[in-house]
């Protein structure tokens, strides 16, 4: 069974716009490519770190939730690991979407 998870990643860029746009495609393409559904993708963009961390000043946020079986979500991460293009990846559960009067009721 699917599960629902929101896929954050931070993107080493090196301060070029054009090569976060690209790199989050190829990502997708990657995601879909496992057989993972890609609900929608949330480019953030570019977002300073509250201190320095490796020599990075910041880094190109982006969040993808997607369906995916426990162990495609396992293989994905174990490839994002290897690829330079990402600093840092979180994965959690995605939160049920509600709309606003059924989460008051």
């Amino acid at each position: 069974m699917k599960t629902r998870y929101e896929l954050l990643l931070i993107l080493d860029t090196k301060g070029k716009e054009e090569a976060a746009k690209d790199t989050i495609d190829r990502l997708e393409k990657d995601i879909a490519k496992e057989g993972v559904t890609v609900e929608r993708v949330e480019r953030t963009g570019r977002q300073s770190f509250a201190y320095p961390a490796k020599k990075m000043e910041g880094g190109y946020y982006a969040a993808f939730y997607v369906q995916a079986e426990p162990a495609q979500v396992a293989k994905l991460r174990e490839k994002f690991r290897l690829d330079s293009a990402i600093y840092r990846q979180y994965l959690h559960l995605a939160k049920a979407d509600r709309k606003p009067a059924e989460a008051a009721a």
